[in-house]
């Protein structure tokens, strides 16, 4: 049901059935569709309340028609993941579109720095169906194995998926080394089996520089 019409967009053939689309992402259609905007990420009342509690910020919409409709948002490349009922763990601002039958989530991933005690949560896409994530240029798929761990930048992390225990620890980036960080920097460590996703751009993210 998922395709790549090119890096840059996603198409999606739907016979009556529908999809969950990052909310104003729509570029063009063909056929006859309905959109309608979803609350809470599409979780509901629960999903909003849970969703400004944490600060982790998703705006949805709904997909359901007869044709293909395609998908793009400001040019990012787009990476299709398939899931067979396991889960992915994705930065809100990443996600473009899933199936309408996987389930949307917020998941707590650790704390911003001892000093602060600020929780750091991002969201969960769990089921069996296709998700379509993005990424600021072509996205690098990093293995993670328990002989070799992976430490991230915030800014480049894009998403993950497997066997994965995520912590946070301090550390250098590039801004802070060139004088344009903000205080107390941290990095991502990633250990386990699993993959993670990364982007070849180190954008300013909440958890960028802290």
């Amino acid at each position: 049901m998922f395709r790549l019409q090119s890096s840059k967009v996603l198409a999606v053939d739907m016979t009556g059935d529908a999809v969950k689309a990052k909310n104003g992402s729509m570029v063009a259609y063909d056929g006859e569709m309905a959109f309608k905007k979803l609350s809470g990420g599409g979780e509901g009342l629960r999903g909003m309340v849970t969703r400004r509690l944490t600060g982790e910020q998703m705006t949805l919409m709904e997909v359901k028609g007869q044709g293909t409709c395609f998908f793009a948002d400001r040019a990012s490349e787009i990476n299709l993941v398939g899931l067979q009922g396991d889960k992915l763990f994705v930065e809100s601002s990443n996600l473009l579109a899933t199936d309408g039958g996987l389930r949307t989530g917020t998941s707590f991933t650790g704390l911003r720095g001892a000093s602060q005690g600020n929780g750091l949560f991002t969201t969960t896409i769990e089921g069996h169906g296709q998700a379509a994530i993005m990424s600021d240029g072509p996205a690098v798929l990093l293995r993670v194995s328990p002989q070799y761990p992976l430490t991230v930048d915030p800014g480049a992390y894009v998403a993950h998926q497997g066997n994965l225990r995520q912590s946070f620890q301090s550390g250098v980036t590039f801004r802070t080394f060139v004088g344009e960080g903000g205080g107390e920097a941290f990095q991502i460590r990633f250990e386990g089996d699993g993959l993670v996703y990364v982007q070849p751009s180190e954008r300013n993210t909440i958890a960028g520089d802290v």
